[in-house]
């Protein structure tokens, strides 16, 4: 809570920022408009990250951070986190979506799970130029993830990883993979194909075997790239096992469930983004000897998306206090809720950004038209939109 501010009751709204937290989103989205937004027309051009403001994402501390400050990032905290994939978002989507799988999905992994061997030996490299890719969808395994069949046999004391993933965001860039296959207790053999036992792995990019495809071209968020990843009977050693053998499923469910979080971070910034184009049209744009946000047929739906656009701040934020919830269900639930919500007002909000500008709206001379081929992804990927139905309706239902 800001020091100009008191609540009666000590209870402050939920958006209501510490001093701390407001000057870091400020920070960001100060970032964002310096280095971000001139190169935002380009990369989505090319379908690249520009290098250098790769570099400058790293040096900002946006790359680590909840990395502790020992191991050279910012120390920060979860709501850190979404504040600045959020802010990055308002600007843009794509770079939003590489923040968010290095610290909502690998970092969050590492700091939760991994030992204090595989802290020291990955986070400094993750704070300081390495990035960090999530690999456990395949081609057959999309919202039924562990339908996957990558395998991970052992085999003299480690493990031979042999499978091919898809749709790996950041693989272009990435330099350490954290991948999730079958695994089997019995040494060298193949794990049942119907087997529910699966390990997550980090697997450098540079071991023999490791093959990275060539970027996928997309609709939206260009500049961040997806590609397969192959691991051609790929060695791995006992110490680069994150979490327990066979202990992938719980430890997949808890990393995705913070990277719906992102996801949903990425969604408010992007619709609040959007709206702040079609407000600022609406203000100068004149018609009928007047600016259009006289009219109620402009001025109303855009008040509708703000009070939507609140609404699914609001469950992103108590998302981000709920990951702390000592139920799993209740965990699920509210992550899962923020996400839909987010991704269903980003699309809403984008598209109605697009008709308010008219024709300069369908034009790629703005900005809205990009916003609204960011946003479709967002009721697709870390789950889609009826993969969130399902966890909420289980939870009713339990």
């Amino acid at each position: 809570m800001t020091p100009a501010t008191r609540w009666a009751d000590d209870q402050p709204p939920l958006t209501e920022l510490t001093e701390a937290q407001a000057g870091w989103r400020e920070e960001v989205r100060a970032f964002a408009a310096r280095e971000v937004a001139p190169l935002v027309r380009a990369m989505d051009e090319r379908a690249r990250i520009d290098a250098g403001l790769l570099d400058k994402l790293f040096d900002a501390d946006l790359m680590a951070v909840e990395v502790p400050a020992g191991y050279g990032g910012r120390g920060g905290t979860l709501l850190d986190t979404i504040l600045a994939i959020e802010a990055l978002a308002e600007v843009d989507p794509a770079v939003a979506v590489l923040v968010d799988v290095q610290n909502a999905l690998v970092v969050s992994a590492l700091l939760r799970h991994g030992s204090g061997e595989q802290k020291r030996r990955f986070l400094p490299r993750l704070a300081s130029g390495a990035v960090g890719a999530y690999a456990i969808s395949e081609t057959d395994a999309g919202s039924d993830a562990f339908a996957m069949r990558t395998s991970a046999v052992p085999d003299e004391g480690g493990y031979v990883l042999t499978g091919r993933k898809a749709f790996t965001t950041s693989a272009a860039e990435a330099s350490v993979f954290l991948v999730f296959a079958r695994t089997t207790a019995g040494s060298g053999t193949e794990p049942d194909p119907g087997s529910r036992s699966f390990t997550a792995f980090l697997v450098e990019r540079d071991r023999p075997g490791v093959r990275v495809g060539d970027p996928v071209a997309k609709l939206g968020i260009r500049a961040s790239s997806t590609c397969d990843v192959e691991f051609d009977g790929v060695r791995i050693g006992p110490e680069n096992v994150l979490g327990e053998v066979g202990d992938g499923t719980s430890l997949a469910v808890e990393t995705l469930n913070i990277g719906k979080l992102g996801i949903a971070a990425q969604q408010v910034g992007l619709a609040q983004g959007a709206l702040e184009a079609a407000v600022g049209y609406a203000r100068k744009r004149r018609q009928f000897g007047e600016p259009v946000m006289n009219f109620q047929g402009v001025a109303f739906p855009l008040a509708s998306l703000a009070t939507q656009l609140e609404a699914a701040r609001l469950l992103v934020y108590n998302g981000v206090r709920m990951v702390r919830h000592p139920d799993a269900a209740e965990r699920l639930r509210a992550c899962a809720m923020a996400k839909q919500f987010a991704a269903e007002v980003a699309e809403r909000t984008a598209s109605h950004a697009v008709e308010t500008l008219g024709g300069v709206g369908f034009t790629t001379d703005g900005t809205v038209e990009k916003f609204y081929r960011d946003a479709k992804i967002g009721s697709i990927y870390e789950g889609t939109t009826n993969m969130q139905f399902r966890t909420i309706s289980s939870v009713m239902f339990r």
